[in-house]
């Protein structure tokens, strides 16, 4: 079972200005069966706050997954990339890569996207879109490769590539 935290990264959504619709999507199309979800918080773009909750996830908790979705854009308030980037401890930048090459093709705003992904400790980080559609989109590339990634992660498999 794959250990996962949810964190939404929403101004709006930290003062219950608007309701999070992208947490909730992305949990639905996680397979129960693969899948805990151990943690879920929304949170403001605060580099500050966006670190703690992330060390605190990965150190504390010991969370195998965490999806962040929101503030990867260019508001002056998108943070969640460069809070990623001080937390972790090796990049892994082919998931980013991937999420941007399959969303390229469905629209050329894609390559907006500062989404980045990491390891810190046993941990992975994946940076997701703010919006439900893209955010789900975004997942649904990286899904097959996830567990596996995990997997080695933890020390569950080899890195045998196939």
């Amino acid at each position: 079972m794959i250990k996962t935290a949810i964190l939404t990264i929403s101004d709006k959504g930290s003062r219950n200005e608007r309701v999070d619709t992208t947490g909730p999507a992305i949990e639905a199309i996680l397979d129960k069966d693969n899948y805990s979800i151990e943690y879920y918080k929304i949170i403001p773009d605060e580099i500050d706050i966006i670190k703690k909750e992330l060390i605190y996830l990965c150190d504390e908790m010991k969370i195998n997954l965490i999806l962040t979705n929101g503030g990867t854009g260019f508001s002056q308030r998108d943070v969640t990339p460069e809070a990623t980037l001080q937390v972790i401890e090796k990049q892994v930048p082919g998931i980013a890569e991937a999420m941007r090459a399959a969303s390229l093709k469905i629209t050329p705003k894609a390559m907006l996207s500062r989404a980045v992904s990491g390891i810190r400790k046993y941990s992975l980080i994946v940076n997701l879109p703010g919006s439900p559609k893209g955010a789900v989109e975004n997942l649904e590339v990286i899904l097959p490769a996830l567990p596996h990634g995990i997997q080695i992660l933890t020390g569950e498999a080899s890195e045998c590539a196939r």
